[in-house]
């Protein structure tokens, strides 16, 4: 009989091993085989825990045993080497067909009777018992960790670990160029493989001082810890951190409509004006631009659009009077700034009002969360639904909570952006005209949103802000003045702008003689092109026609007053 045997040693983990756990279970093993006489030819020492099945060494030496490459194996305890069922199986599987012996060098239990088989067995599952009970209670540390705030794991690229039960802080060397890859990368002027060279160059740095590889980059900016959310992926569950943010969560949702926009940099031959900002609406892809014949063309390359196909000077036709019909007279402007500095005098009012909305809004969220863990508790929700609402709630109360910080900022107040807004967009027309591709871009950047083209046409979204001063002329006659439809000439579809009701149904000469209309609808109304508020008071408030000027000149102070109410309204709540 050959009375050679195989010895096995175990510790948990990497660090534990480099204690005296192994060396005194090999110590025991060798001194159980002088006093049986065995000769342990080969030793299996491994750092991995035996909670879960599939460990390299173990199943190696499985292997050679089923090979009788030994007569048996010597293990120090049933728990050094099994804490799962199914690795125990598979042990005394070989012991009931006798293809094996086993021995444990400090318990003495002989597994050839019913009794010490018993023993074995027990304390076998003893073993695995430990180990569920032990996931059970790590469990619950880490979720009381995760309801605190505090992230129970390795701090992410851009912060540091502070110790146990501390959130993470702020690395001061790599947050920010962390925050500068987000920043980068919201341009949409970089893919992932491009966005990689550039951090490396910045000198970005993985956890273990490792370069970042791509796989990292991309989970980087996917992971909502940066603006205080700690997401676990696993269990489909978000939590509310108590970290510090890294990043604003509007650059963070840039990021992630760059992310799920479909958008890739590629080599550009030509700088073209809407390079990766229109996009397929029936597909959702980007528009690649080229020139033929001397003209620019951006057409949809999806076999399933092969109808895309926008010409540059349609989508131009349509920015054009949209900045036109933002430019301010001097009337306005005059109007516009007396109105602002007095929007200063009363802002801490109105933004202590907003903050006071803002309040009540982060309240009106927190409620809503209590009565979604009510709904759970009595069942009316599943789990997956649950998580699913939270995580949008928590995402809605770090877009409030910028919203306040933004408020407490101490940089410009809301009239002083709303005077930097108004001067650019006062002057984009004119840029719009004269500047380069690229100025012309960041105008279309800053003031429009959402292109989308179909067939031979496009359509965008301007913002509301923008939106706001485009249409004031909406506003110069109000119901009292009779029916209207007025929309702009670009973006959406437009319509037909009328000037109705009676008291503008004067006869057509008479309103071509002061300037205003050239031409008639059908019921015999005049069209009235270009900007009413110019042409009333440059003809009508002078005295030079039927409408006296005292009416028109309160109707143009009117048309100014709403539109100075609706643009201090707009501030308190986009320039705050």
């Amino acid at each position: 009989m050959n009375q050679t045997f195989y010895g096995y040693i175990r510790v948990s983990t990497t660090r534990q091993g480099q204690g005296v756990s192994l060396q005194e279970q090999r110590a025991s093993i060798e001194r159980f085989a002088a006093q049986r006489g065995f000769t342990i030819s080969r030793w299996f020492e491994e750092r991995e825990t035996a909670a879960k099945v599939g460990r390299p060494i173990w199943t190696e030496m499985l292997r050679l045993l089923k090979k009788r490459a030994a007569a048996g194996v010597v293990i120090h305890k049933i728990d050094r080497g099994v804490r799962n069922g199914r690795d125990w199986v598979d042990l005394t599987e070989l012991v009931d067909k006798g293809v094996i012996e086993l021995y444990f060098a400090n318990e003495g239990l002989d597994l050839t009777n019913r009794g010490g088989r018993l023993s074995a067995d027990l304390q076998a599952v003893v073993a695995a018992d430990y180990i569920r009970n032990l996931r059970e209670e790590a469990l619950k540390g880490i979720n009381g960790r995760l309801k605190q705030g505090i992230l129970p794991l390795p701090a992410p690229v851009g912060y540091l670990d502070c110790g146990a039960g501390k959130p993470k802080a702020i690395d001061p060397v790599k947050g920010p160029l962390v925050r500068r890859a987000f920043e980068l990368y919201a341009t949409g002027r970089y893919n992932l493989h491009t966005l990689l060279m550039e951090v490396q160059k910045l000198g970005l740095k993985n956890r273990r001082g490792g370069e970042v590889s791509l796989n990292g980059l991309a989970t980087m900016l996917r992971n909502p810890f940066y603006i205080g959310l700690i997401r676990v992926k696993r269990r489909k569950e978000t939590y509310e951190g108590a970290h510090d943010h890294l990043l604003k969560k509007s650059l963070f949702d840039q990021v992630q409509a760059v992310l799920d926009g479909k958008l890739s940099a590629r080599p550009a031959r030509h700088d073209f004006l809407l390079r990766r900002t229109v996009r397929c609406k029936s597909c959702g892809y980007s528009l690649i631009g080229e020139t033929q014949k001397g003209f620019i063309y951006y057409r949809c390359h999806s076999p399933s659009c092969p109808t895309t196909n926008l010409k540059e000077e349609t989508a131009d036709g349509k920015v054009s009077p949209l900045f036109l019909a933002c430019e301010l007279d001097a009337e306005e402007r005059a109007y516009l700034r007396e109105k602002i500095e007095s929007m200063k005098a009363n802002w801490q009012d109105e933004s202590a009002e907003h903050r006071k909305a803002l309040d009540l809004k982060l309240s009106q969220i927190a409620a809503r969360r209590a009565r979604l863990t009510d709904a759970l508790i009595d069942g009316l929700l599943d789990r997956e639904l649950f998580e699913e609402r939270q995580a949008a709630l928590l995402s809605e109360k770090q877009t409030v909570e910028e919203q306040l910080a933004n408020l407490a900022d101490s940089g410009m107040t809301g009239p002083q952006k709303l005077a930097d807004f108004l001067e650019r967009l006062d002057s984009a027309h004119t840029l719009y005209q004269s500047g380069t591709i690229e100025e012309k871009r960041e105008l279309l950047a800053k003031f429009t949103s959402n292109w989308l083209a179909t067939g031979k046409d496009v359509e965008f979204t301007p913002l509301p802000e923008v939106q706001l001063v485009a249409k004031r002329q909406k506003n110069l006659y109000g119901g009292a003045c009779g029916n209207r439809t007025v929309a702009p000439s670009y973006g959406r579809a437009s319509v037909n702008r009328t000037l109705g009701g009676t008291f503008f149904r004067l006869p057509r000469r008479t309103l071509a003689d002061y300037g205003i209309g050239d031409a008639t609808h059908g019921n015999g109304h005049p069209r009235v092109p270009g900007t009413l508020a110019e042409g009333i008071s440059r003809n009508l408030v002078r005295g030079r026609g039927a409408i006296p000027r005292l009416r028109a000149s309160r109707t143009v102070r009117a048309a100014r007053e709403a539109l100075a109410s609706q643009i201090t309204h707009a501030a308190i709540i986009s320039f705050s």
